[in-house]
């Protein structure tokens, strides 16, 4: 799997996330940029999750279907659960089908991964979609990853 560079002009890898991308400030989600896609890219998937949670793994956000040709998504994606582009926004825990920023309980801080998938293919999934149900349809079509983590505490 071909890997990608995943980065943020607003916070460096494993640099506090800034409150304004968390519950603490607008709860935007922050811009986001990546290096070249690999060859025969059909689409990317986006997803944000906490696996310092104290229920587990919490998905933060999920936004698939992302065109090949995308190369960054501006701060403060709307909060619209399909887009012109056909980009669509997944569940996450809190229950939206939306980016949910950063909110741990107070204590140590958190670890926010961020994570761009490329796909060999569109993903034709029926709404809402879940973590588990994006991950076994991404099941044999990645071929490409990009990571970037951030931190955040209250």
């Amino acid at each position: 799997m071909k890997k990608m560079e995943l980065t943020s002009p607003a916070f460096s890898p494993g640099a506090r996330i800034p409150p304004e991308f968390t519950c603490t400030g607008k709860n935007d989600s922050p811009p986001l940029a990546w290096g070249p896609v690999p060859e025969g890219t059909a689409s990317l998937v986006l997803l944000c999750e906490d696996p310092d949670s104290p229920t587990g793994l919490f998905i933060h956000w999920i936004l698939y279907n992302i065109p090949a040709g995308t190369t960054a998504l501006s701060g403060a994606v709307a909060r619209s659960p399909v887009f012109p582009d056909g980009s669509t926004h997944g569940l996450n825990d809190f229950g939206r089908m939306e980016y949910g920023g950063p909110c741990p309980p107070p204590g140590k801080p958190h670890r926010y991964y961020f994570r761009l998938y490329a796909l060999d293919t569109l993903l034709h999934l029926r709404a809402p979609v879940t973590r588990k149900s994006i991950g076994e349809a991404m099941e044999g079509h990645a071929i490409g990853e990009g990571e970037l983590m951030g931190t955040f505490s209250r």
